[in-house]
């Protein structure tokens, strides 16, 4: 398995959400990779379409669940009740045990409520007093956000932001694309079926995780590292973990791209979607993606 089934979902999920190919393609990446992805936007504009349209063609069980202020942790974890008939506790499962959870607006809970999905998404597993549930597997959240300037909302706290592999904004479509939206001529999601099972989105994992990186590939890496670390440059520095995850993001997108091996171009693709939220510290650019495409410019690609 490689790249021609993969081909098939990018084109499955482009007739549900018309004219955004690359954003599409990097949502994919984020799934691919085994990561979690954010979706930042004003309301209405697919975000909610894009994570149902991955989880079906992906074959995988969703959960969806609305971000509130009076949300508490029990209800994404689950709890133990009593149960009477067996005169013990039970484990009752919240809706975290799922393959795909779709956080909605998940700046509007408290913070506290958002650490709930801290260990989830580092670990695969949820701790209820003192016992370990492991999650299904592929797991993955998708959370959307809506601007910091609505009201409501409240930043994401930073371990939490690094949590997410991918920040993604799928803004307005093109004219012509809105055209055939308003025409009626993209599929519904009830049309888009499952093109792959779970288990083979386990196998592209395994398969991106091998994919090949030259030393000179991992230089490129450590030379955008300690650009962002650099005295004078724009925003936070990239820790370790976002090297790690770049290289994640890109072997994805090299396998997407029917290869097997990483080059420049794999790293530059997928760039700003793992590298914005962690320079910017979640807080949305007036000029998107302005801090990574100053590291991009400022270190030279070619070997």
């Amino acid at each position: 398995m490689g790249s021609r089934p993969l081909a098939t979902v990018l084109a499955a999920i482009n007739g549900v959400l018309l004219g955004k190919p690359s954003q599409v393609q990097l949502a994919v990446t984020c799934l691919v990779a085994g990561g979690h992805l954010l979706i930042e936007d004003l309301p209405g504009m697919g975000k909610t379409t894009l994570a149902e349209a991955l989880a079906r063609s992906f074959g995988l069980d969703f959960q969806r669940v609305h971000f509130t202020s009076d949300l508490l942790p029990a209800d994404l974890t689950g709890l133990r009740i009593f149960d009477q008939s067996r005169g013990a506790f039970r484990f009752e499962p919240g809706p975290l045990f799922t393959q795909v959870l779709l956080a909605d607006e998940i700046n509007r809970a408290s913070p506290r409520t958002q650490s709930a999905l801290l260990e989830a998404m580092a670990a695969g597993r949820v701790s209820v007093d003192g016992v370990t549930h492991p999650l299904p597997q592929p797991f993955c959240v998708i959370a959307t956000q809506n601007g910091l300037d609505q009201g409501g909302t409240s930043a994401l706290p930073e371990s939490q932001l690094d949590r997410f592999l991918m920040r993604l904004s799928l803004g307005f479509p093109s004219r012509e694309a809105e055209a055939s939206l308003l025409a009626g001529q993209g599929l519904g999601l009830e049309q888009l079926g499952a093109l792959l099972q779970p288990a083979e989105l386990l196998d592209l994992q395994r398969q991106a995780n091998q994919q090949h990186c030259e030393p000179a590939l991992i230089d490129y890496v450590l030379d955008l590292l300690t650009a962002s670390r650099g005295a004078g440059a724009a925003g936070s520095p990239l820790s370790p973990r976002a090297g790690l995850a770049l290289l994640q993001a890109a072997r994805a997108w090299s396998l997407i791209e029917g290869r097997r091996y990483v080059t420049p171009a794999d790293v530059i693709a997928v760039f700003a979607a793992v590298a914005e939220h962690r320079l910017d510290g979640g807080h949305p650019l007036a000029e998107a993606g302005g801090h990574s495409r100053q590291l991009l410019e400022s270190v030279d690609a070619i070997r």
